[in-house]
């Protein structure tokens, strides 16, 4: 028979022991090694297995501003942070929680949840680094959206504040009641209301207006610069061919879903920041006619930057696993699937989904939000961790809020110089950009 773990009391007791290993004050510390590779070529060397036809629609959208540059650049915050001491909390880890990497979406039974939505970079690690990451971006949204260095501190402290006192309530929560925890349309979050509204419209039946048109012998994605465009047999078949693995990572009952439906026409798809370059496919699929659409999206999936999978595994099932474990409400056709000798995470495109944009930061919801946006970050980790252990080593202390916020603002200004090593290279033609990134 299995021991039972000990006890909430026992196991905060364990993590307030760890403040000896890391000090809370000590977590604020950064700066950038002495001998710390030129940005440009470990920006270069993380996206090395894209198509390099997409690349300079890449680099045009990171020089947009510093945030943009922050939200492609995970491999070079992973560079920078692994070496540095952490307490030795472990949890499941989003990899880039940056502050739009959350978002609304429809669960299973059609209600709307507000949630993380990015796990490319998904793995298991250190909860300081998806926090450290979390916590800069805050600072380099604020500063675009108008704010200046003082609010986007308070911001960063109430977030923090948020994620501990989250933590710590989830540390006496049943095993149970933590799986079940969500924040949904019904708990009355008014800074979500908007997001909610736009995940309201986004309906199958408008990407049928949107990404679908008629080409005399059916129906075909419609062709949008390089950022979509229709799939030929040919290039579609690999993914036709990937449909039998995908459908037996599924559960039956979702299975018999699948089979009602048959895919009529695939489509290449460019968009993001911080995944472009990778194939990304969209299927659309008919079940009960054709008023019954579903849009599925396979992703390729080349594993963290934070950590190397363990040899052997697939990549799409680790991240797709990695989403299980730190989401409430997982989208039901989430699975993988090998093409073409790629690994890919599949999922529904665009279902109910929406996100915050940061000209929607620009008022008072700024710190809010991302106090909302933490709490789920503590949910996720407190659902593959351990919260009493987190919440222990936390505790209520003000010292980390505050060491948080140093390093928000160092790392901040760290991520607004290395976009000006990228806009340097552009104009070097070291890179090249595109004309038009959107």
């Amino acid at each position: 028979m299995t021991t039972p773990r000990p006890s909430p009391e026992t196991r905060r007791a364990e993590g307030k022991a760890l403040r000896d290993v890391l000090r809370r004050e000590d977590q604020g510390a950064w700066r950038p090694a002495q001998d710390r590779p030129d940005s440009i070529g470990l920006l270069t060397a993380a996206v090395a297995h894209r198509h390099p036809d997409l690349l300079p629609i890449r680099w045009a959208r990171m020089a947009q501003s510093p945030f943009y540059f922050y939200r492609g650049n995970a491999a070079l915050m992973a560079y920078d942070l692994k070496p540095w001491p952490r307490a030795g909390l472990q949890a499941q880890l989003c990899g880039d929680a940056h502050l739009l990497n959350f978002g609304a979406f429809a669960k299973p039974d059609g209600g709307l949840v507000f949630d993380l939505n990015d796990f490319d970079e998904t793995c298991r690690g250190p909860f300081e680094w998806d926090l450290k990451r979390l916590a800069a971006s805050l600072v380099l949204a604020g500063r675009e959206a108008g704010h200046g260095d003082e609010a986007c501190g308070l911001a960063v402290r109430a977030a923090v504040r948020a994620y501990g006192e989250a933590m710590d309530r989830f540390a006496e929560l049943r095993v149970l009641e933590l799986a079940r925890e969500e924040i949904s349309p019904e708990h009355g979050h008014g800074h979500l209301e908007p997001i909610f509204e736009k995940a309201r419209r986004d309906t199958p039946a408008r990407l049928m207006d949107k990404a679908i048109e008629e080409d005399g012998d059916g129906l075909r994605f419609r062709k949008k610069g390089p950022f979509l465009r229709p799939l030929d047999e040919a290039a579609a078949e690999p993914f036709r061919a990937a449909f039998a693995e995908y459908h037996g990572t599924l559960g039956p009952a979702r299975q018999q879903v699948l089979d009602a439906y048959a895919p009529a026409c695939f489509g290449r798809r460019v968009s993001g920041c911080g995944s472009l370059g990778v194939t990304d496919v969209l299927v659309l699929l008919f079940g009960n006619g054709a008023g019954d659409p579903l849009f599925l999206e396979f992703k390729a999936q080349y594993g963290s930057v934070w950590e190397a999978a363990p040899a052997g595994t697939h990549a799409g099932r680790h991240a797709a696993e990695g989403q299980h474990r730190m989401q409430s409400w997982a989208d039901p056709f989430l699975g993988w699937t090998t093409a073409g000798g790629t690994a890919f995470l599949v999922k529904q495109w665009s279902d109910h989904k929406a996100s915050m944009g940061v000209a929607d930061l620009a008022g008072g919801v700024f710190e809010g939000y991302g106090a909302l946006c933490a709490t789920v970050l503590a949910k996720a980790h407190a659902r593959s961790g351990d919260p009493a252990r987190l919440a222990g080593y936390l505790g209520d202390a003000e010292a980390f809020d505050g060491a948080l916020a140093d390093f928000a603002r160092t790392y901040a200004d760290r991520a607004t110089a290395d976009w000006e090593a990228l806009k340097g290279a552009i104009a070097a033609g070291r890179l090249q950009a595109a004309d038009k990134a959107e």
